[in-house]
């Protein structure tokens, strides 16, 4: 068995879409300014963006998948990397909501 070169790997993974998901480098925590009010209406669409990335990433899995069952796929790694991504971004989409629900259900105990 031989192990591919980091190349190979490295645009096989750049073949796979990622509808949207872009890293992002942080420096440290900012404080707001009084200038820019803050709104949720940013968050929510950060949040149905990340969803909609989520949905994304299933359904490439799911469509490689079928193709892989029908024995159209050529290229088996294709679906075994889609498979994974779509994996782990549902494990830190569900890691998120726990964590969300955990801090409401804090704020809500809470006394005034």
């Amino acid at each position: 068995m031989t192990i591919p070169a980091i190349g190979a790997l490295t645009s096989a993974l750049n073949t796979t879409p990622t509808s949207g998901i872009t890293p992002t480098v942080s420096t440290g925590p900012t404080a707001p300014t009084a200038s820019s009010p803050t709104s949720g209406s940013d968050f929510a669409s950060m949040l149905s963006k990340g969803l909609d990335a989520v949905q994304s990433a299933q359904s490439n899995a799911d469509n490689l998948a079928v193709q892989a069952a029908t024995g159209d796929l050529t290229d088996v790694h294709a679906y075994t990397i889609a498979a994974t991504q779509a994996s782990l971004m549902t494990e830190l989409a569900t890691a998120i909501r726990t964590k969300g629900v955990d801090a409401f259900n804090q704020i809500m105990g809470m006394q005034a």
